[in-house]
């Protein structure tokens, strides 16, 4: 998981609108990939200037600009400059550490969110930000790799309606798309909690105490991440912009259906994670208690015998039984009644 915090030292004292990247720079070259189609027609092609996408701006096609790699702010403000992004919306794109957010600028939408992958067993988190334009939608990632695939797909292939529909069924498509993702990374969070709970069952350990604790940033991660996504879909659903049209609100919807159960789920594993957290204290404080017991058992038991080894170690002269041929075995004997005594009425007592 990333840090909650990226450097935002570094715009500090600059005017608004300044580009400056936010984040690590998580690959080498910045990658244009383009995606133009309609009903009949279509093509895919990766292109090596950003001139090269400009003519594909003012089409009666829609067309899928996806730009992997926010680093190189000449190429996102070269970008920005043709497709008359505001300043503003140019800084939040390189800034990989902004809440996720809708806005409004009449002519274009810009959305930014959080995008939620595995990659070699490890959880990926990326920032996400889309320009939805009349005919066009601009992708901004920080790396290669996302959960698009399925989307491109359809694309190529022309299943579903997404070649019949506009820009705005495309930006629904790549929303839902990292929506639905969320529920892929719910489900190993929930098998990593049942996975927890038997450990608990076996018995607590540090390293379970370990694991409650990353469970617990991760579900404050996730809940950070996905929140503001219920003002970003409501947004898009009411219909309120021109841009996204009233047969797309529906699919929209759905989106924030989607997004108030990933949520709920969310809130649920926070809980589980206190739960487990409270459970693991609890079994420590009973062992602590059962070893306390035995301890205090022990004591119990000794106690009267040290007296006993007290009384008889004293150097006094005249003490009748020192001078008694079975006074050692006597002692002895006495000793060994008194704690078979104790010993019996505590198991009487159910203590031990």
């Amino acid at each position: 998981m990333t840090h909650f915090i990226k450097k935002l030292s570094k715009q500090a004292g600059l005017a608004p609108g300044t580009l400056v990247h936010i984040g690590e720079n998580e690959t080498e070259s910045t990658t244009i990939t383009v995606f133009d189609y309609d009903a009949e027609n279509f093509q895919e092609k990766t292109v090596e200037k950003v001139e090269d996408i400009f003519p594909f701006k003012d089409t009666s096609t829609v067309t899928w600009v996806n730009v992997n790699g926010v680093h190189d702010t000449s190429i996102i403000e070269e970008i920005g400059k043709y497709f008359e992004l505001h300043p503003l919306v140019q800084e939040d794109i390189v800034n990989t550490g902004q809440r996720p957010k809708y806005e409004d600028f009449g002519k274009y939408i810009f959305v930014s969110l959080k995008m939620f992958y595995e990659q070699g067993g490890e959880i990926i988190i990326e920032q996400v930000s889309l320009v939805v334009g009349s005919n066009f939608v601009l992708s901004f990632q920080e790396k290669e790799g996302d959960v698009f695939n399925p989307t491109r797909e359809r694309i190529r292939q022309a299943k579903g309606r997404i070649r019949r529909k506009g820009s705005d069924y495309l930006a629904y498509s790549l929303i839902d798309a990292i929506v639905d993702n969320y529920f892929v990374i719910l489900e190993n969070y929930n098998e990593d909690m049942e996975e927890l709970e038997e450990d608990l069952a076996i018995g607590p350990r540090i390293e379970v105490l370990q694991t409650i604790h990353k469970l617990k940033r991760d579900a404050i991660l996730l809940r950070k991440s996905v929140w503001p996504l219920r003002e970003i879909i409501s947004g898009l659903q009411r219909g309120e912009d021109q841009l996204v049209k009233a047969d797309t609100t529906i699919y929209f919807r759905d989106v924030y259906d989607h997004t108030i159960q990933v949520i709920d789920t969310i809130e649920a594993f926070r809980d589980m994670a206190a739960g487990l957290l409270d459970i693991y204290l609890s079994s420590m404080s009973n062992r602590m208690n059962e070893i306390m017991k035995v301890l205090t058992m022990f004591a119990a038991i000794f106690i009267p015998l040290t007296l006993i080894a007290g009384i008889y170690g004293m150097n006094f002269k005249y003490m009748p039984e020192l001078e008694w041929h079975w006074g050692y075995f006597a002692v002895l004997g006495l000793m060994a009644a008194i704690g078979s005594s104790l010993l019996l009425y505590f198991k009487r007592k159910k203590w031990m």
